[in-house]
């Protein structure tokens, strides 16, 4: 999904994250969790350009030299996580740093606090609850090896697995946004936003 700048909202650095702190690759019960590499360009092309997972994309990936050309950007690949299952890739992950919305006078402090996640998962993994794990073990890097304080999601409320998945992790629905989206089949689309507090997860994870 895409984000939004207004005059209230810190311009970001277009500067490639660093996530060098964090301890890669994380393991979960079946995924390995890792930074994208410039080799992964073909395992993510032929998943991202499978229709029943374009069609909640952003962009399609109908052209392999665009998507090779914008995988390799600096900023994109920086952000991309991949999900492995036996040694094959199955999926991609979006976890892009970003400022918290803060008044002028104390914007020095919202930089860097925050989160937004985005993930794709091969059609043949879902239903397994993949995404499920893989989200989970990203929001306690986020929390835990990041310090972040606060991690958002956005979905089309038509993708229904989406949504679902952001609650049984205990994220809030925000903001329900109706018809605001053009999606490319010309449909105007609604969207809604979720979101997490590190207090919140710390809760969440005292109580399971």
């Amino acid at each position: 999904m895409t984000g939004r700048t207004s005059s209230e909202t810190p311009i970001m650095s277009r500067m490639p994250q660093d996530l060098s702190i964090v301890g890669w690759p994380v393991h979960t019960d079946r995924l390995v969790i890792r930074p994208a590499r410039p080799n992964d360009v073909e395992a993510t092309w032929q998943i991202r350009r499978m229709i029943s997972v374009s069609c909640w994309l952003t962009s399609a990936a109908e052209d392999r030299v665009q998507y090779s050309d914008k995988f390799l950007d600096p900023e994109r690949i920086s952000k991309m996580l991949v999900l492995e299952r036996g040694g094959a890739v199955i999926g991609d992950l979006m976890l892009a740093i970003r400022d918290g919305c803060a008044q002028t006078e104390v914007a020095i402090q919202a930089k860097g606090v925050e989160a937004e996640l985005g993930w794709v998962v091969h059609p043949a993994h879902s239903g397994q609850g993949l995404a499920t794990e893989a989200v989970r073990a990203v929001l306690r890097v986020c929390f835990e090896d990041l310090g972040l304080r606060r991690v958002t999601a956005q979905c089309f409320a038509e993708n229904v697995p989406s949504w679902r998945l952001m609650e049984r992790l205990g994220m809030r629905r925000e903001q329900y946004s109706v018809r605001d989206f053009l999606h490319r089949s010309g449909k105007w689309m609604d969207r809604m936003t979720y979101a997490i507090l590190a207090s919140e997860w710390r809760a969440r994870s005292l109580a399971h």
